[in-house]
């Protein structure tokens, strides 16, 4: 493993127009060009997150997909975020992962009742690990982050990461959670999350942050309108497990 230089893009969005979301994130990020490894986008980045599932949703290879992997090819680095995308008459809340070579994706597990996602939008299936520049990568959306047991290190990812929408109103259990996650799975968290007010009334208080496998803050972006970096130490990762080999203690389970 080498060491990965991760960039937080906290934002506010513009409701429901992804033309204008992919253009202003296209101008924050030509003003962080320098060398980098992975860029964060936030869920829903071109629309917030919208309960317009069958109006916003881009088809498979649409604008921001091909928005994403000229950036990645761009910058030489991978970029991520979550869009709404329109599949076999089904709409997902699909986290993309673009490379200068390819295109993974993750479709969010938990959908969001409260907000009456789970009527709009269809449940993912799998759980997904990438490779890249030598990181086990865990892709997560948002609510996923309550949800422990889906989320767990099964020695498989060296990062875990969370694109949100997360109000403000629950802001502490965000940053909580975070944390929870690094420490329990041993391994490096971030979570990018928007920031402003969306169309419905709520607000956002951003939060963004980069935690350590044992829970020290790296990155925390609070309330402000930004794009940081990050350096996520791979020998320190990597010590850290070898000095407090939780894992080797950790139950044995099976998602159904």
């Amino acid at each position: 493993m080498q060491d990965l230089k991760v960039v937080l893009v906290q934002r506010e969005l513009i409701w429901e127009s992804p033309e204008r979301n992919r253009a202003q994130i296209s101008q924050e990020l030509a003003q962080h060009a320098e060398s980098q490894d992975l860029i964060v986008l936030p869920e829903m980045f071109t629309t917030g997150f919208s309960m317009n599932a069958l109006a916003n949703a881009e088809p498979p290879g649409g604008d921001t997909e091909q928005w994403m992997l000229q950036q990645a090819r761009h910058l030489d680095c991978a970029i991520t975020g979550s869009i709404a995308v329109r599949e076999d008459k089904k709409v997902f809340n699909r986290m993309l992962f673009a490379t200068p070579e390819t295109l993974h994706y993750y479709d969010k597990r938990h959908l969001f009742r409260m907000a009456g996602e789970h009527k709009r939008y269809q449940s993912g299936d799998r759980r997904v690990v990438i490779n890249w520049r030598g990181w086990g990568i865990l892709l997560q959306v948002c609510y996923d982050l309550r949800f422990p047991v889906f989320s767990r290190n099964r020695e498989d990812y060296d990062l875990a990461l969370f694109v949100a929408n997360w109000p403000a109103a629950r802001r502490m259990h965000w940053r909580q959670l975070l944390v929870a996650r690094a420490i329990e799975n041993l391994a490096c968290v971030v979570g990018v999350n928007r920031i402003g007010s969306d169309a419905n009334g709520l607000d956002y208080s951003g939060d963004s942050m980069a935690v350590s496998a044992d829970g020290e803050l790296l990155l925390d972006l609070q309330d402000e309108a930004t794009t940081r970096s990050v350096t996520l130490d791979a020998k320190a990762l990597e010590a850290y497990r070898q000095r407090f080999p939780a894992h080797a203690d950790a139950d044995q389970f099976q998602l159904e």
